[in-house]
């Protein structure tokens, strides 16, 4: 590599620490191209990219992305994870494939992140983290929590509104209820008390005579003894 291609590499690394939100050093010892190939395609699903770099190129690079942090990180055998996106889901990408290797390879070094210098423990702790889209989805549930809940008491009141206003017309429809106004129920008529003794006896007492015949009777036949003897 000439002096012109270094200062290329150089000016390329500088450019993307100065791009990423985080930046992670690994040891790459032991690892085999068919391997960095994986762990390349697993990373581009959190917007992450991994390369294996010369530490002295690395050093020009982190001077000029003012990275002062990296330096340090820059013994032996060094790749850098250059995150983008998702820095939880970049770091469990790399955990666990350490876990699926025996955790042999690809040991954290440090990094940095926002600016801030991490450590290998710290880089772990983030891993162990929710990724970005499941914290999304979780705030999304919280938000929408307390909406679905009044959407739900309101679909429960128009339900039952609806079940009873269709019972009405039921009721109208079999005639159980008029159409119109109900009209006003009738008094109660009181009953009749039951007769005493007291209004029997006045009862008749009251009763009208019958009438007398307009006819007038027959004369009978003269009383002929009476007669007889004054002869």
């Amino acid at each position: 590599m000439n002096r012109d291609q270094k200062a290329a590499a150089v000016a390329e690394i500088a450019e993307q620490i100065q791009g990423s939100e985080a930046v992670f050093a690994v040891d790459y010892r032991g690892i085999t191209v068919a391997q960095v190939a994986e762990l390349r395609t697993r990373l581009r699903e959190s917007d992450a990219t991994f390369r294996v770099v010369k530490n002295t190129l690395t050093e020009r690079a982190a001077d000029q992305a003012d990275a002062e942090v990296l330096k340090a990180l820059l013994e032996g055998p060094t790749a850098l994870t250059f995150v983008r996106g998702d820095a939880a889901a970049a770091a469990k990408a790399i955990a666990d494939y350490q876990r699926s290797t025996g955790g042999e390879l690809l040991p954290f070094k440090g990094g940095l992140m926002n600016g801030e210098a991490l450590d290998a423990a710290q880089i772990t702790a983030i891993s162990r983290l929710p990724t970005r889209q499941v914290l999304y989805g979780q705030l999304v549930g919280m938000v929408a929590s307390p909406i679905t809940g009044l959407a739900r008491s309101l679909n429960g009141l128009v339900s039952g509104l609806a079940i009873a206003l269709g019972g009405v017309l039921e009721k109208k429809e079999s005639g159980e209820v008029p159409s119109g106004d109900a009209p006003t129920p009738a008094a109660p008529v009181a009953e009749a008390a039951p007769a005493t003794d007291d209004d029997t006896t006045d009862q008749d007492a009251e009763a009208p005579e019958p009438a007398a015949s307009s006819e007038e009777p027959a004369e009978g036949p003269a009383d002929t003894t009476t007669e007889t003897q004054e002869n």
